[in-house]
């Protein structure tokens, strides 16, 4: 019979190491239940506050000359001569057409001599008008006689005025054989050539000389806006800048600003019926001639001047399905919130708001998409690629106006 093996003296040792094990495993599989939480989501903000912000607006117009003259001629003849170059400036008195002078010349020769004759006849009707009032004293001409005399001294001193006039009338329409500029400018082409045969105010006009320097700058402005602004400035939203209220910056068609700045010299008074629409003109100074007649151009036009302005970055700003504007902040206790806003308008790179949002407000600009309104989040300073106000405070379209 063989001997058997004793088993369990290490049977202890193995039961230990499976106890330890369990333990181990326990031990693991307990915390599991006992996590820590996880991180709370850092978000950017900006804290809101109010400021001045100089409102604008671009409105669309057309340049005018600011003076404009149709030559036209003022006596009938033929054109002798041009003496200006088409396309060129012209002085005000610079002669610019010569009508053939010869047969007013000779008008105002024939003038002349019929005024020498009634003044040499003067003196002796003159002298025989006399005669006859003393010899009336004595009775030795009747009544009829010194009448006759007396109308005859009349007749001759009225012919005398007569030929008077008719020489100056005859000397004038001399002086408008020569046709000159009347302001000064820049003339046109001409639409007669030397041997063309004129008439006296004709309907077509020899040539348009237009003063642009300044220039005229007419744009155009909806009455409604016009409304806008006036219950804005009598409820304290804008204020009037005088130094700069009447100051108007232009840009060309090609979006260049223009590099001189107009003033604003009045609005007009009537709506268009039509465009329900009111004129502004602007006048703008022009030494170069850039700006010709007829362009297009874009007027910046200062509406007022926003004391208690609330801007936000545009970034900061999203569109729910309905394309309304929402906006999400933090409050005092770190929770996200959701505020549903109204925008003004756009300036630069940020948004004009009018409703929805109140200065103090700390509003997330960066990681909204990682936090919900009722989320808890870690604020942190917000580094902004662009200091405000650095771009241009032109109203553009914005989802809801106020």
């Amino acid at each position: 019979m063989q001997p058997t093996r004793d088993l369990s003296r290490p049977l202890p040792r193995a039961m230990a190491w499976a106890a330890l094990m369990l333990l181990v495993l326990g031990g693991c599989s307990g915390g599991g239940d006992q996590q820590a939480p996880p991180p709370v989501p850092e978000v950017a903000a900006v804290t809101l506050k109010t400021q001045a912000v100089e409102l604008t607006t671009e409105l669309p117009g057309r340049t005018s000359a600011f003076l404009v003259s149709e030559i036209r001629p003022q006596v009938n003849g033929l054109i002798q001569k041009r003496h200006f170059r088409e396309g060129a400036d012209v002085k005000t008195g610079q002669l610019l057409y010569q009508i053939d002078p010869a047969p007013f010349q000779v008008a105002l020769d024939s003038a002349k001599a019929s005024l020498a004759k009634a003044q040499a006849n003067l003196p002796t009707i003159q002298l025989r008008a006399e005669r006859h009032r003393e010899l009336l004293a004595d009775r030795a001409v009747s009544r009829q006689d010194y009448d006759d005399a007396a109308a005859a001294l009349e007749q001759a001193r009225a012919e005398v005025e007569y030929w008077k006039t008719a020489v100056a009338g005859a000397r004038i329409n001399l002086d408008y054989t020569r046709v000159s500029a009347p302001i000064s400018g820049r003339i046109g082409k001409s639409s007669v050539t030397d041997g063309a045969l004129v008439t006296a105010y004709q309907p077509a006009a020899l040539a348009t000389i237009q003063q642009i320097d300044p220039i005229y700058v007419d744009v155009t402005q909806s009455s409604a806006e016009l409304l806008r602004l006036r219950r804005h400035f009598e409820s304290g939203q804008l204020s009037n800048d005088n130094a700069r209220g009447r100051k108007v910056r232009i840009l060309l068609e090609d979006g260049t600003p223009y590099p001189l700045e107009g003033s604003l010299q009045f609005r007009d008074v009537t709506v268009d019926a039509a465009t329900g629409s009111v004129t502004l003109r602007i006048v703008v100074p022009n030494p170069d001639h850039l700006l010709l007649p007829g362009m297009f151009v874009r007027a910046v036009v200062q509406e007022g001047i926003a004391e208690q302005a609330l801007l936000v970055p545009q970034q900061g700003v999203s569109r729910n399905p309905k394309g309304e504007p929402l906006a999400l902040i933090v409050d005092d206790a770190g929770t996200v919130q959701q505020r549903l806003l109204t925008l003004h308008r756009a300036i630069g790179n940020q948004w004009l708001v009018a409703s929805g949002l109140a200065p103090g407000d700390r509003l997330i600009v960066e990681g909204m998409m990682k936090v919900r309104p009722g989320a808890q989040v870690k604020v942190v300073p917000w580094d902004k690629p662009q200091a405000v106000g650095e771009a241009s405070q032109t109203e553009r379209p914005s989802a809801k106006a106020d």
